[in-house]
């Protein structure tokens, strides 16, 4: 395989696991506050702002394995394989 064959698949392996975690992330987050929900439906507003700051967190996770497969895949090689 060539230099080339080999930068497109690290740039999608990167982005197929860089974004499995933040995915299990964020539906046992949405289970949660569900679950949180049903239980306590009065405390609406408090569960559902933390659950939405908690998945801005997780799908950060993500964004930084989309930059890395970007870098990856449009950014030259600049030694010869």
């Amino acid at each position: 395989m060539d230099a080339e064959t080999m930068r497109l698949l690290a740039a999608g392996i990167s982005m197929g696991l860089g974004s499995l975690g933040p995915g299990i992330g964020i539906g046992i987050l949405g289970m949660g506050a569900m679950n949180a929900l049903g239980r306590n439906p009065e405390a609406r507003g408090a569960i559902l702002t933390n659950m939405m700051i908690a998945i801005a967190m997780a799908e950060a996770v993500a964004i930084y394995a989309l930059v890395v497969a970007i870098i990856l895949i449009f950014v030259p090689v600049a030694y010869n394989v």
